[in-house]
């Protein structure tokens, strides 16, 4: 008997034997979802697909397989056994070039076993330190899966769709629910049917302040953290393309910068303003009239928006609870270090229990609170690796669809990593580092295809 058919024999034998001791609905499930995963395997590009929309507009969503994970990662964790799966037939073949950034970021992981280790032996709480290691591995990885699956511009460009549409129903969902109730604690129902874990931190995040913009991203911050991270790629790629793909662009990058001034997340918003002051720098075309026209926008949505007057108004205060509390993490942040030399690990998230210290509200804090200052300095060696590689050398005075992509998914980091300096969370929250090392990679890639981009760009009328 052929193989195909003593395969389909034993799985028709398998699903029959299922059925007399299953309900009939579990057992359609389970054959639609080994129906995805086999499809996923055999085309990795399609779950790197499903991946960018899922982690983009439902981030969180859930599903238990043992141990319990969100279903983005689930689907990147399929994307990496197709992609083995293709490196065993011979498919991916000298597609990963081991440059000085690549290698940076491969120590950082080696050496994180160090603090996992360590952070399991001296950390005794609830927590499963193994899973999350793995996690946070795996979101780091996208750097590493951007050249193996994305060898053409076509395939390049389906990701920033993929990206750009899951941003776009996250925005719709966030900001159309917002208008309607004015109420944060409207979200919490969407999210637990969406099957959302820790019920109870929700909602204790949505009470905090009712008056911010709730989104799949629960945290005020979180949401602006992704939206500075993909503003820039949104506008640079509705810039330089035409209809739908045009409409999408613009559409987000718009609504992007509504749902951030909603949200009234500062650090995100002083980061977002920064870059922009760093593209009239480069001399990057129409920069000053986005500040412009970014500015109006934001001063009407003030003038109509009484909770964004208060939130800017204390948002730089000493009195500030926010402010106060970050005061407090800095001035305690050394008895961290003197307690936790190697940092705590992945068991749990700081700060640990009992301890009676605080957490760091810091990118690169962060980075030793975790794994120690090592870890950090690789991290920071990993930054100035990437920023070596993709800086432009001069003024970037036209954007073409050859550099946009560059340029947006460059200034996207660079945001996400001068919100750094005010939150934490592109350092291990899952899901969202996932997309952060997801540009990185990108923005390796397209100098790596057109060394010219970072070039300086002619004056168009030299005269």
């Amino acid at each position: 008997m052929p193989p195909g058919k003593l395969v389909s024999l034993l799985l028709g034998l398998a699903f029959g034997g299922l059925l007399l001791v299953l309900p009939s609905m579990k057992v359609f499930l389970g054959v639609a979802g080994l129906a995805v995963a086999l499809t996923l395997v055999r085309k990795p590009l399609w779950g790197l697909l499903i991946f960018a929309v899922l982690a983009t507009s439902i981030p969180y969503t859930t599903l238990q397989l043992g141990v319990r994970t969100t279903i983005s990662e689930a689907v990147l964790g399929l994307t990496w056994v197709g992609v083995f799966w293709q490196s065993f037939i011979g498919k991916t073949r000298g597609l990963v070039l081991w440059r000085p950034t690549e290698r940076a970021l491969m120590w950082l992981m080696l050496f994180s076993t160090i603090p996992f280790i360590w952070g399991m032996m001296i950390i005794h709480a609830e927590g499963s330190g193994p899973v999350n290691w793995v996690r946070w591995l795996m979101n780091l990885s996208l750097l590493f899966i951007v050249p193996l699956l994305l060898r053409t511009d076509a395939d390049r460009d389906k990701v920033v769709i993929a990206l750009l549409l899951g941003n776009l129903a996250m925005l719709l969902l966030s900001i159309l629910m917002f208008l309607k109730t004015r109420n944060a604690m409207s979200m919490i129902q969407v999210l637990t049917d969406l099957k959302y874990a820790h019920p109870e931190a929700v909602k204790d995040i949505f009470s905090a302040n009712y008056q911010r913009m709730a989104s799949p991203w629960v945290h005020p911050n979180l949401t602006g953290g992704v939206l500075v991270l993909f503003i820039p790629l949104a506008l640079f790629y509705g810039w330089t393309r035409a209809g739908w793909r045009r409409a999408l662009g613009l559409s987000v990058a718009v609504l992007g910068c509504a749902g951030l001034l909603l949200s009234i997340s500062r650090g995100a918003i002083v980061a977002l303003a920064l870059i922009l002051i760093w593209l009239t720098y480069k001399r990057v075309p129409n920069s000053g009239k986005i500040i412009g026209i970014g500015a109006a926008l934001a001063v009407a949505l003030v003038m109509f928006y009484p909770p964004l007057q208060d939130r800017l108004m204390t948002m730089f205060s000493t009195n500030n609870a926010s402010t106060e509390i970050r005061f407090d993490e800095y001035a305690r942040f050394p008895e961290a270090m003197a307690r936790y030399p190697l940092g705590i690990g992945f068991k749990i998230d700081p700060p640990v229990p009992g301890s009676g210290l605080l957490g760091i509200s810091n990118l690169w804090l962060n980075f030793i609170y975790k794994i120690g200052i090592p870890g950090m300095l690789l991290f920071i060696t990993v930054t100035v690796l990437w920023w070596r590689e993709v800086r432009p050398l001069g003024p970037v005075r036209k954007i073409t669809a050859d550099n946009a992509l560059w340029l947006g998914c460059v200034c996207g980091v660079l945001a996400a990593l001068l919100t750094g300096i005010f939150d934490h969370y592109f350092s291990f929250t899952f899901v969202l580092i996932a997309l952060f090392w997801l540009l990185m990679g990108m923005s390796l890639q397209q100098v790596r295809l057109r060394p010219t981009v970072t070039a300086s760009a002619p004056e168009e009328n030299p005269r």
